[in-house]
């Protein structure tokens, strides 16, 4: 041991010099989230509510003007109804039918493969008993260029600016006031320049600027998209017309048809809109639309539970005021209680992002910025 003593202190002799570092105190402002590695990753919501992210690198590209293939179906004929492209980093959005918003960080939703079901969305939120998710939106960040447009089951609409969003809480925060016996049936970003368009189960529509929608807070009311005909009415969906494509309408007993976009004529907000589809007790009520291009594929689903996938292409385009033709036959007794677009679980490519909002569900590109 003496020797080891000697030869170390000879060395520390022969080579030592003064320390050339200096060790100081600094105050760090430092997350979890430095962490986790910002990535491409791929959200996916099933009919049912169930959510998972998957890497990017896992879904095979599909050069654009693909067919693709569809999604994994998963426990009970699930099926993906919306797909998100989003960063880790990035904000999903959940709005419910009682006019809460809840968000997480997309790091936070749980990771899975192609073939696994995810979780139940409202657990992972933590939503009241009997609280259901309408709408989800993704987001990069919270500005001041860009808004929130919701509307109600009554024909209420409402703007806010998406910079209100930005300060969660774990209960949730309120998007919109809703009245007693109405409620939240669907969320959307937009940039203030869109046409907004509500169609009742009537067969009424109506299409306005949204610039015709005053922003208000978060806790408001909002004001009269739609004046409803009748106390049986009510809106039954809502689209922000972004794409070039066609308007499909369904009723309850299968009939349907497609019309071009420039057919639904800009009105003021507020009014009775006009007719989008003839309702007849042959027709049944109206129960869906939505604005398709001849590459959607759709599911009809039946009020016993059956799924029957249809083409968008194979379905003619007619005329606004016509009564439409038969999209499914249905068993005697049986009627259609949702109609939704199946999303392919591909990755296009050839599509340059834009913006801040990142959805394939609402405009079949990468479209950030709504």
């Amino acid at each position: 041991m003496d020797i080891i003593k000697k030869e170390l202190s000879d060395v520390r002799e022969l080579y030592g010099d003064e320390r050339r570092t200096e060790i100081i105190q600094v105050d760090m402002d430092f997350s979890m989230e430095d962490l986790i590695a910002e990535e491409e990753v791929v959200l996916t919501i099933t009919h049912q509510g169930y959510i998972k992210r998957t890497a990017l690198n896992t879904y095979r590209t599909q050069r654009r003007g693909g067919r693709g293939i569809q999604g994994a179906m998963s426990k009970d004929e699930d099926f993906v109804e919306h797909l998100f492209i989003a960063n880790t980093h990035h904000y999903m959005l959940f709005f419910t039918d009682k006019g809460k918003c809840f968000w997480l960080k997309v790091y936070d939703i749980p990771q899975g493969g192609r073939a696994t079901r995810g979780r139940a969305v409202v657990n992972l939120i933590g939503c009241e008993p009997g609280e259901k998710v309408k709408a989800f939106v993704s987001v990069k960040e919270f500005d001041d260029d860009h808004y929130i447009v919701m509307a109600t089951k009554n024909g209420i609409v409402k703007k806010t600016v998406l910079s209100a969003y930005g300060n969660p809480r774990k209960g949730g925060i309120y998007a919109i006031e809703i009245r007693e016996g109405d409620e939240l049936i669907e969320a959307r970003i937009t940039n203030g320049e869109y046409d907004i368009l509500l169609g009742t189960h009537e067969g009424k529509s109506i299409r306005f600027s949204e610039k015709n929608i005053r922003p208000s807070g978060r806790k408001t009311m909002g004001v009269i998209g739609i004046r409803l005909g009748s106390s049986q009415d009510r809106v039954i969906g809502m689209l922000v017309v972004r794409r070039e494509g066609t308007i499909l309408v369904a009723t309850e007993k299968g009939m349907g048809k497609r019309t071009e976009v420039i057919q639904y004529r800009t009105q003021t907000r507020g009014g009775k809109g006009v007719m989008t589809m003839r309702c007849t007790d042959k027709t049944g009520k109206m129960v869906k639309i939505m604005e398709v291009v001849d590459s959607d594929d759709l599911i009809v689903i039946t009020d016993s539970g059956v799924l029957m996938r249809q083409s968008v292409g194979a379905i003619r385009t007619i005329g606004r005021v016509t009564q439409g033709v038969r999209l499914v036959k249905l068993d005697e007794g049986a009627s259609i209680s949702s109609i939704t677009r199946v999303i392919s679980e591909e990755v296009k490519t050839d599509e340059e992002p834009k913006d801040n909002q990142l959805s394939f569900e609402d405009v079949g590109t990468n479209d950030k910025n709504a």
